[in-house]
């Protein structure tokens, strides 16, 4: 093999090594993150069937919410808030045919944030 033929195979080893050494760049994405007023923390939790799995106080639940939103917000996502409402939540569940759970709530929100980014 000639020097230049060495020379080019060598460039494209190494051309073709830092290609798969890069990773592709994520596009950024909406998160839709439910969100909850302090005043309903008590009320949303008795409605919830599955209220017993939220943190006791909502001082724990907003750091761990907090510490989630920091995250995504650091990869470059935006984050969307969606608060439940204790007045119309019920509702919306029964109207969907859902039950007033961890799944109904993530549907909210995603519903909202949907809803939100169309209109941007």
């Amino acid at each position: 093999m000639s020097q230049r033929k060495f020379k080019r195979a060598r460039q494209k080893a190494e051309k073709s090594k830092t290609e798969a050494i890069q990773q592709p760049e994520q596009q950024p994405s909406v998160q839709a993150m439910v969100w909850y007023k302090e005043e309903d923390w008590d009320t949303l939790k008795e409605m919830f069937v599955d209220g017993d799995r939220l943190p006791e106080s909502y001082q724990d639940w907003l750091t761990k919410a907090e510490d989630m939103k920091k995250q995504a917000q650091d990869a470059g996502d935006a984050v969307i808030k969606v608060y439940i409402d204790p007045q119309t939540f019920p509702e919306w569940c029964e109207k969907k045919g859902m039950a007033m759970d961890s799944e109904a709530r993530s549907q909210l929100a995603i519903e909202v944030a949907q809803a939100q980014s169309f209109s941007m």
